[in-house]
């Protein structure tokens, strides 16, 4: 009995000792890794918004009820985490960046930030979260002339699908090849962010 209960003791101890530690790195990392999200969170508007003197939060703004808009609107995938406004130099509107997670991606989810005009143009979209195949899914991240994300960039704001035999229309967007369930969540991502522009400019309730 009494191995026994040493046992246990010193068992407790080490648990308590390791919860202990958990706790301590957790405290000591938390604050660095929030820095570290919100920096990259600022680099994806200046990105997608580059004219942007400074971003501010959108008043009112609730992600629930943003994501509401969208999902009734049938992007049941998607929600609208985030949505600031992008002012010039004199702090007049320029237009918005909305964050978007779909839930679609092959390899989970996927977390990016779009930019919208106040005209309804799009500046495309900079991705902070995604984990899906390397040399297929991975591309939706690349940038640059003929890549993927850069039909989302000086496009009018619409609702757009994907094709796998080449957009002859403007409201389409070419699938990255092999890489089509990627291709649609990203799509449908937009499409949500553009549903939520349109309600904001619109003024529905």
């Amino acid at each position: 009995m009494n191995k026994l209960v040493k046992d246990a003791l010193v068992l407790t101890c080490i648990t308590v000792i390791a919860g202990f530690a958990l706790g301590l790195v957790y405290e000591i990392t938390k604050a660095p890794i929030a820095k570290a999200e919100a920096d990259a969170l600022q680099t994806a508007y200046q990105t997608v918004f580059a004219d942007a003197a400074s971003f501010k939060d959108l008043d009112g703004f609730d992600s629930a009820a943003a994501t509401d808009v969208v999902q009734k609107a049938g992007y049941t995938d998607d929600t609208i985490d985030n949505c600031v406004e992008a002012l010039d130099s004199s702090g007049n509107p320029l237009g918005y960046v909305i964050t978007v997670t779909s839930s679609a991606g092959y390899g989970g989810k996927i977390t990016f930030s779009l930019g919208i005009t106040n005209d309804g143009v799009l500046n495309g979209y900079s991705i902070t979260t995604i984990s899906e195949t390397a040399g297929l899914g991975m591309k939706a991240r690349d940038t640059g002339e003929g890549t993927f994300s850069s039909q989302f960039i000086n496009r009018q704001s619409e609702i757009f699908t994907v094709t796998k035999t080449g957009a002859t229309q403007s409201s389409e967007i070419d699938a990255i090849s092999a890489a089509t369930i990627t291709s649609k969540a990203v799509t449908n991502g937009v499409n949500a962010g553009v549903t939520y522009f349109n309600y904001l400019v619109g003024g529905a309730k």
